[in-house]
């Protein structure tokens, strides 16, 4: 583990704590009792093809500043308006510069689900995200045991959360399958060294389990590369770094979903 992510792991845990005295878990259970159903998230990403999930960031360990540093709810009504099936926020502000409290914004100015990525090492931080109003969390098999991973997979269940696991190796894909992940997103970008290799996609996408929805994640810049993994099996694509450094959001995004028209076809 690099050292970008074991300080990310100590904070948190102190978050975490901190969080605890504040909000305890049984206020929290309260709050989620009393939140409206979630967004159905895997169902808007197997609704059809090009389901491209959007994502709202500040910056991230590779990029000091992203060129789009509109509010996070601003975002949301342009990526719908083009044609996004969901909506990602990264909610580690130390990190990425969004948190938690971005969340309801984002489901206020938009209608679509929208999954929270964290670290997510804790059922307190599920609880956190699902009273914070998010449909879907991000788990990282990388970071979890075998055990707690199917420990939060299931935990994230109850609360009527989706789950996204992230994979990055065949090992991390034989994690999720075992913990019963439905939606398992593959990351080309490798967490220790932060390089980026489609490569990973193009290995992983046709070892699937079957019943499973392979969302490709990171990497992603053009309409070919959509188009050459859902040959693979790719059903939806998690994009943020092309989307906020490019000057016409919108407009790329109805590039790489084929909504203009141009590019290869794909199928549906």
């Amino acid at each position: 583990m690099n050292a970008f992510l074991a300080r990310v792991l100590e904070q948190k845990r102190d978050e975490i704590a901190a969080g605890r005295r504040i909000r305890p878990e049984s206020l929290l259970r309260e709050r989620c009792a009393a939140m409206p159903p979630c967004r159905d998230f895997a169902g808007a990403l197997t609704a059809g093809p090009d389901r491209i999930i959007a994502e709202v960031k500040k910056r991230s360990p590779s990029v000091p500043r992203f060129r789009r540093q509109e509010d996070p709810s601003e975002l949301a009504r342009l990526y719908e308006d083009a044609g996004a099936a969901a909506l990602s926020l990264v909610t580690d502000r130390v990190n990425f510069g969004t948190g938690p409290g971005d969340v309801r914004p984002m489901r206020t100015a938009s209608t679509l689900p929208l999954v929270a990525k964290d670290f997510v090492i804790d059922e307190w931080q599920l609880l956190a995200l699902r009273a914070a109003g998010a449909d879907a969390v991000l788990l990282i098999a990388r970071l979890l045991p075998a055990d707690l991973l199917a420990g939060l997979h299931g935990a994230a269940t109850d609360l009527g959360l989706a789950t996204l696991v992230e994979c990055h190796d065949e090992e991390d894909v034989d994690a999720a399958a075992a913990a019963g992940a439905r939606l398992i997103g593959i990351n080309n970008r490798d967490l220790d060294s932060f390089t980026v290799s489609l490569a990973t996609s193009r290995r992983l996408l046709p070892a699937l389990p079957d019943g499973c929805v392979g969302v490709v994640e990171s990497g992603i810049a053009g309409r070919e590369e959509i188009v050459e993994l859902q040959d693979l099996g790719a059903r939806a694509f998690l994009i943020g770094g092309s989307l906020l450094q490019s000057d016409d959001p919108a407009g790329l995004l109805r590039e790489l979903s084929g909504a203009d028209g141009d590019g290869p076809e794909v199928a549906s």
